[in-house]
């Protein structure tokens, strides 16, 4: 049992440094909305 516990740790500790990596790091640049141009200030 404590077997899987550690794995389910490992994973979800995997999941979350993922998901932030994501968030943080690699910014694309899909975030121009239509009708949005740059250097507007609305964003």
């Amino acid at each position: 049992m404590w077997e899987i516990q550690n794995i389910l740790v490992y994973i979800i500790l995997l999941a979350a440094l993922f998901f932030l990596v994501k968030k943080f790091f690699l910014k694309n640049k899909k975030r121009n909305k239509a009708g949005c141009e740059e250097g507007c200030g609305c964003h």
